[in-house]
């Protein structure tokens, strides 16, 4: 049986979670919320898979609802983990800076773009952008251009926030292209 079976029986039969195996050759299990914290503990202390490194937390916005993704690396045995949780808009997210204090970075870049609250942070605050910023940017409903712009003020010697002003003439698109593809 290879290293791969081998732990996806393993989580398994001890997560009671069904874990797949990627085209990309990662395992992808799917976790919910409130077996997060436990499930993250058992990958990094568990002797048969041995997950030691977070090398990632991303989110993905749906509209309709956020996924959240782990990335986990198990130096000894050369395999990627991905853990999936689907949530729903303000939904909170326990925090798994005490498995691994790398998260402490990535959870707050996360809340910093996704407006994601991690339960139990010990310093949950924005990372990316300005503290007074209003929004998450990489959700789908955030405007493209924003809602304020940043300028630096050579006369006050100041940066200022300015809202947004794009006016722009309405524009007739032709979409039928006349250039002719291959048959």
């Amino acid at each position: 049986m290879s290293i791969i079976n081998e732990f996806i029986s393993h989580i398994y039969i001890s997560l009671n979670q069904s874990c797949k195996l990627r085209n990309d050759r990662i395992l992808e299990i799917q976790l919910t919320n409130e077996s997060l914290y436990d499930s993250m503990l058992f990958l990094r202390n568990d002797s048969k898979i041995r997950c030691k490194i977070l090398t990632d937390i991303f989110a993905v916005d749906y509209l309709d609802r956020l996924e959240l993704v782990y990335m986990l690396l198990s130096i000894y045995y050369n395999v990627r983990v991905c853990c999936k949780i689907s949530l729903n808009k303000g939904e909170h997210v326990p925090s798994i800076t005490k498995i691994f204090s790398t998260a402490e970075w990535f959870e707050r870049e996360v809340f910093d773009m996704y407006g994601i609250i991690f339960s139990n942070h010990p310093d949950l605050r924005r990372i990316l952008t300005d503290y007074g910023f209003q929004g998450h940017p990489m959700l789908k409903d955030f405007p493209l251009s924003g809602y304020t712009e940043v300028k630096y003020d050579l006369a006050t010697q100041s940066v200022s926030y300015q809202p947004i002003d794009l006016p722009q003439d309405f524009r007739n698109f032709d979409f039928l292209s006349p250039w002719k593809g291959e048959k």
